[in-house]
């Protein structure tokens, strides 16, 4: 036997009695006996000698010492067997017998395997201008992720967001529909009544193009207001113009989360009902000082309108709202589906902040801030994707409060490329790197120029970009990539240029490292 054990030795049941170990000691060499003869043939048996003559003559001590020794030896197998397949041993019977023979059951599908991938954007990932970076590529043809951080994490978009607004006007108010901005008789003669539909591009320019070209224009509104307001009133001028822009809560016009500068600088209006030119003092720019009342700055602009119109001015504008059924004017804006191009190739914040308040409306939920998780979300949910992850607090993506994953807006844009539910008005309003609207002077030296049509974003706490990157290897893949912290740097921008533009280089090779 091996040395684990030591040397094999009887252990004997009694011990042999003086008498026969004085018998064992003197014993004489064996001798060889006849053993009858077989066959014919006669043969020799020796005698039993030593160890061999003590088994035998106490064969039933040696039996128990050679089986207590299999029993030490089958019990070390069981153990050595126990530890290396993880089972437990039981205490109260012998271990469970493994049948081979039945067939073990099987998923009824396996999943698909995924080949490797060695193309890595590791370096453009980790550039420290972007923060803390959130992103998700997927491939739109198999819907497998290719890239991951943080991918189902809800981080704020900026303005990424007014792709979801853009869908839900779309889905609700339908690609054709047109907002109204309408005038009624007044309560007495020279009286009369302007409403505001939500419609924030109808300008004051009475010739030439504003930031919305093709905008409804308050000077027709006023000719129509005139000539039928004289034909019922003959001689009565108009005194007195009412302005209602209750369309909305007129005081809900501004979030607590978005900075006054935005306003001041002239990124954004106060969101009204009643507006024109989104409230910029210069209607050709699109960056231009916002006042801080909207409804105001166009009462104004139509009075002068009418004053212009019937050669008599108007004496006060007052605040309140219509009971009158008589119209007397009525201007349309351009189409959704105009509207919201607008709003996305220029990421114009107050289009998108008025599209999402009547989407509210037209919903049945108030055109409320508040209600606006509920209109966009239940806008869009028709697509399949899941909404409940969404936070939504405005329209246009200016509130960090606003959190929506990267893997939900890959996705999303997957579907607009498809244009499923009528999704192709948001992606062909899409930005086009080095080509279009925001991206236009972004990718210029780029390979993947004219490759990307995508939705950029900024705000001071995030850079962003999400869309549809068709890859040098002719795959397509949905995208998006946050780079999220306060104080983010300008060169974010650059940073997530150069990181879509790895992509594109590597396609369904990219791997995820």
């Amino acid at each position: 036997m091996s040395d684990q054990f030591g040397p094999l030795t009887p252990t004997p049941q009694q011990p042999l009695s003086r008498r026969e170990a004085r018998e064992a000691a003197s014993a004489k060499p064996a001798k060889r006996t006849k053993a009858p003869a077989t066959g014919g043939e006669s043969a020799e048996k020796p005698e039993k000698t030593g160890i061999a003559a003590l088994i035998a003559k106490h064969p039933t001590a040696y039996l128990i010492g050679a089986l207590a020794l299999a029993f030490v030896l089958l019990g070390t197998g069981a153990v050595a067997l126990g530890v290396a397949t993880g089972g437990t041993a039981s205490a109260s019977g012998p271990a469970a017998i493994i049948d081979d023979s039945v067939p073990r059951a099987l998923p009824e599908t396996l999943p698909a395997a995924s080949r490797l991938r060695t193309c890595t954007i590791g370096d453009a990932a980790s550039n420290e201008a972007l923060k803390t970076l959130h992103a998700s590529v997927i491939n739109a043809s198999t819907g497998e992720v290719l890239f991951n951080r943080a991918a189902t994490e809800p981080a704020r978009t900026a303005s990424v967001l007014k792709a979801l607004t853009g869908a839900a006007a779309i889905s609700v108010l339908g690609p054709d529909y047109r907002l109204s901005t309408q005038v009624f008789e007044g309560s007495s003669p020279g009286t009369v009544v302007l409403v505001g539909g939500g419609d924030a591009t109808l300008t004051r320019l009475n010739s030439g193009e504003s930031v919305y070209k093709g905008a409804a224009r308050v000077s027709a509104l006023a000719t129509q207001v005139v000539d039928a307001y004289t034909v019922a009133y003959p001689g009565v001028p108009i005194t007195n113009i009412i302005l209602d822009s209750s369309y909305w809560n007129p005081k809900d016009n501004w979030d607590a989360s978005w900075s006054n500068s935005d306003r001041t600088n002239g990124y954004q209006s106060r969101v009204t009902a009643l507006q024109v030119d989104g409230d910029r003092a210069d209607p050709t720019v699109k960056v231009s000082a916002r006042g801080n009342d909207p409804v105001k700055r166009a009462g104004e602009a139509f009075a002068n309108a009418i004053a212009a119109a019937s050669g008599q001015p108007v004496a006060t504008l007052t605040v309140g709202t219509n009971a009158s059924t008589t119209k007397l004017g009525e201007v349309q804006s351009q189409p959704v589906s105009t509207l919201v191009n607008q709003m996305l190739l220029t990421s114009d914040g107050t289009l998108a902040e008025s599209l999402a308040r009547v989407v509210s409306v037209k919903a049945g939920l108030g055109g409320s801030a508040s209600s606006l998780q509920q209109a966009i979300g239940g806008a869009i949910q028709p697509l399949g994707m899941d909404v409940t992850t969404l936070t939504i607090v405005d329209g246009s993506g200016l509130s960090a409060k606003n959190a929506i994953s990267p893997d939900f807006m890959a996705r999303f844009m997957i579907a607009a490329k498809s244009g499923a539910n009528d999704l192709q008005y948001v992606y062909n309003s899409l930005p086009i790197a080095g080509e279009t609207g925001g991206l236009q002077n972004r990718f210029a030296s780029s390979e993947a120029k004219g490759k990307v049509t995508a939705k950029p974003g900024h705000i001071t706490s995030a850079t962003t970009l999400a869309g549809v990157i068709e890859a040098k290897d002719g795959t397509t893949l949905g995208f998006a990539f946050y780079g999220i912290g306060d104080g983010i740097p300008d060169s974010a921008v650059g940073a997530v240029d150069a990181l879509t533009t790895a992509v594109y280089e590597c396609g369904d090779n990219l791997a995820n490292n």
